[in-house]
This record gives structure tokens, C-alpha cells and sequence, in this order.
């Protein structure tokens, strides 16, 4: 089987919403009424960016992929943006104790194999609205393929 983009992304969405607490759009500002906290300072925005695929010989040419994602987060002043930057990268890298992400990326029929930063922008800011922009690596594969 193939890695589905769109299934991974609404997946990466999920943990961004539960790892750093707040709103997580999908290449838009979050609706008003999206948990936990709408469209209030501070939040993100996912943008898948593509990938590559490929697999193993004589199986799937399809069933891994490098997935590359864009996580801008929003906030009212510099380090209000960069907090919430902060929270994404504990978020996507964090480990437990015993050497696990803190943060599971549960996507239906695949399985998140890796994740690494791929660089950060850092703070810009735009008609009084702050931004801190990171770039982030998925490592995909479908089990069974």
C-alpha cells in the first residue's frame, strides 16, 4: 500500500493539538470554534510540503515515504510565537525516558518510523502578527506492504 499524505498530515495535526494544547489549522488559521482554543494567540499551521517514496525489493515501490511538513506558529509578540515554536518541537521530538516520542503520530494503516527538524526560520513578524516558522521531517512506512 501506498503512504496516503492526507491521512499522515491529519494525523501530525492531532498530535500538534494534543502535545502543545492549542489549535493546529491545516494549511489555514484554525477555525473559531476548533479545540481546544479556536483561533486565540497562540497558535499553528500545518503545510505538508510533498515528499519522496519508495520501498523495499520486490514489494511495494511505494510503501515508505519521507514526508516534509512546515509548522508555523502564530502569536501576538516574538516570544509568545516562539514559545508556542517551542511547544511544536517538544511536541514532534520529545522522547520519554526509555527513548520513545513523548508524543504519538497515529495514522491509520501507517506507522511514523522517524522524525527529525529539517531548520527553523526563526521570528518574523507582519502587520503587528509574529510568526515563528520550522520545517520538519516524517519518516513513513505502511506495515504489511
Amino acid at each position: 500500500m501506498a503512504v496516503v499524505g492526507r491521512v499522515v498530515s491529519l494525523a501530525l495535526q492531532a498530535a500538534l493539538v494534543t502535545g502543545t494544547g492549542r489549535s493546529c489549522g491545516y494549511g489555514v488559521v484554525p477555525a473559531a470554534g476548533a479545540l481546544p482554543t479556536g483561533a486565540a494567540f497562540p497558535y499553528s499551521v500545518l503545510y505538508p510540503l510533498g515528499g519522496t517514496s519508495d520501498g523495499p525489493p520486490f514489494g511495494d515501490a511505494d510503501a515508505d515515504a519521507r514526508l516534509l511538513y512546515q509548522v508555523t506558529s502564530i502569536g501576538q509578540s516574538a516570544e509568545q510565537a516562539e514559545w508556542m515554536g517551542d511547544k511544536v518541537r517538544s511536541t514532534l521530538l520529545g522522547r520519554t525516558g526509555a527513548g520513545a516520542f513523548a508524543v504519538p503520530i497515529t495514522a491509520v494503516g501507517h506507522v511514523v518510523i522517524g522524525r527529525s527538524l529539517d531548520g527553523a526560520e526563526g521570528v518574523t513578524a507582519e502587520a503587528g502578527v509574529y510568526s515563528y516558522v520550522e520545517r520538519f521531517v516524517l519518516h513513513v512506512t505502511t506495515p504489511g506492504s
